[in-house]
């Protein structure tokens, strides 16, 4: 007989709603029917990393009843783990358990469990993150894209997102294990290239890769994501996955759920996974997120930037490409949040440098990719990598481009070669970026300010972090010439 969940604790805070007690006894009776042990209880991080505890499959039902509490500190870390808040002072501006280095609480989302192909004892379920007493945390990874999304359906319009997704693939020559190695952040881990590389889209890299491009292709699949190629990319061991489009909020879950995936399965391979933008590896390319989006009528489901006429732009695609142009560098921290994403942003690289828009250039960091008749007319950003929480850069990208419609703003011509014309440039370091994003009234309004003031001190810690260290450019350059 199926558990009943409507007197809990969430239910009775409103947290669980009617159908998502009933998902949730369909849920507990799946999972005991196929025989899960363990459930990984889990939230997207700041970071778009998951986080939480593993719960014995008896205990799972607890979860959908009373939540399941965990370090409210998971939120206050840095990419190297370290707080980067004062818990134990005051005056600080967190709150609540925050400031102590108490307990939130974890609110599962039914619709994300998801069996473990790769692990057949296991599950995972993503949850939000709220404070004891049920208040949510406004700067919560959901929490940020729902409201953006919600804005947008105020205007009328829903948001629909594409997703390019590439990555690195490498042989782990050394896992860097040593109790000398470990620290916050550890060393680094050596690799070998998985293939060469420099043979774009070719059928013999392909077929030399097809073994793990196959099981990563089938987990993806297994997990319900909707995988729509598999690709070699530019560089040695570098591939991509793209996928169909779907909303906002499931593409930011398929995102985190894809990267979790891809080096879960690859560790147990002997390999290493990097999703990072700009890897310290001889001869590597950056990776890229290419995040396609259109816009529909949520009246009429039309697709608003599909255009009558060749050549034109229908208002509310250039009031959008306006918008994602005109906040590109006060919305860059939520969409190229690391030191390393802005070495990316090179000429004549494949990726962006500057702040344009281009029709079918991979160049620009709009690409406009519209005709008329075509249901399928977007835009695609070229400017996130793939290192983004894609909460954070999903809700950017809604939060610009309604923007861009709701000041009338036009977008302006295209470019033709978006590299070497004098448009304005994109960050060319998160410092700019941190800047851009302090000064963004626009950020500030549609985030809140504790969500800004959050990300600010989040990412400024990261930056100073970064300041402090002596680089390896800086010892070559100076040791022996002074």
């Amino acid at each position: 007989m199926a558990q009943d969940f409507t007197s809990g604790k969430l239910a009775r805070l409103g947290l669980l709603s009617a159908e998502g007690c009933r998902k949730a006894a369909e849920i507990t009776s799946r999972a005991q029917f196929d025989g899960i042990e363990t459930v990984r209880v889990l939230f997207p991080d700041q970071h778009g990393l998951l986080r939480g505890k593993t719960v014995m499959a008896e205990a799972f039902a607890s979860v959908f009843e009373r939540g399941l509490n965990v370090p409210a500190t998971l939120l206050l870390k840095d990419t190297s783990h370290r707080n980067a808040f004062p818990v134990w002072e005051g005056g600080t501006g967190l709150a609540g358990p925050m400031q102590g280095a108490g307990d939130v609480l974890l609110v599962p989302r039914p619709d994300t469990f998801r069996a473990l192909p790769w692990s057949g004892h296991s599950a995972w379920i993503f949850c939000a993150p709220v404070y004891p007493d049920g208040q949510r945390i406004p700067f919560a990874s959901c929490s940020v894209l729902q409201r953006a999304v919600d804005r947008l359906a105020g205007q009328g319009m829903a948001a629909t997102f594409g997703l390019e997704v590439e990555f690195h693939i490498f042989e782990l020559a050394d896992p860097s294990a040593a109790h000398e190695q470990a620290g916050r952040p550890g060393v680094p881990v050596q690799t070998r290239n998985l293939t060469q590389g420099y043979q774009y889209l070719t059928e013999t890299r392909y077929g030399e890769v097809e073994g793990i491009l196959d099981l990563l292709r089938r987990n993806a699949q297994k997990l319900g994501l909707p995988v729509r190629s598999v690709e070699i990319e530019m560089g040695p061991s570098q591939v991509e996955f793209t996928f169909a489009p779907d909303s906002a909020m499931a593409q930011a879950d398929a995102m985190v759920m894809f990267r979790t995936m891809v080096k879960e399965v690859c560790a147990r391979k002997g390999l290493h996974a990097s999703f990072m933008a700009k890897p310290r590896l001889a001869g590597a390319m950056a990776n890229g997120w290419h995040v396609h989006q259109s816009l529909q009528d949520l009246a009429t489901g039309r697709n608003l930037f599909m255009p009558e006429a060749a050549g034109m732009l229908t208002p509310p695609a250039s009031g959008w490409m306006a918008g994602l142009l005109k906040y590109a560098a006060e919305t860059s921290l939520l969409i190229a949040p690391t030191v390393n994403s802005y070495k990316r942003y090179l000429p004549f690289q494949l990726a962006p440098s500057r702040i344009g828009w281009g029709v079918d250039n991979r160049g620009a960091m709009l690409r406009a990719l519209m005709q008329p008749g075509d249901a399928a007319s977007r835009i695609e950003n070229r400017a996130p990598d793939s290192s983004a929480n894609p909460y954070y850069a999903l809700a950017a990208q809604i939060i610009a481009g309604a923007a861009g419609i709701r000041e009338g703003l036009e977008a302006p011509k295209p470019t033709l070669s978006p590299y070497s014309e004098e448009a304005a440039r994109l960050p060319r370091s998160l410092g700019q970026a941190l800047e851009g994003f302090a000064g963004s009234t626009l950020c500030r309004e549609a985030l809140g300010a504790d969500t800004a003031d959050y990300l600010l001190q989040l990412k400024q810690f990261e930056w100073e972090r970064y300041l402090d260290t002596v680089s390896e450019w800086e010892q070559a350059e100076y040791f022996n010439l002074f």
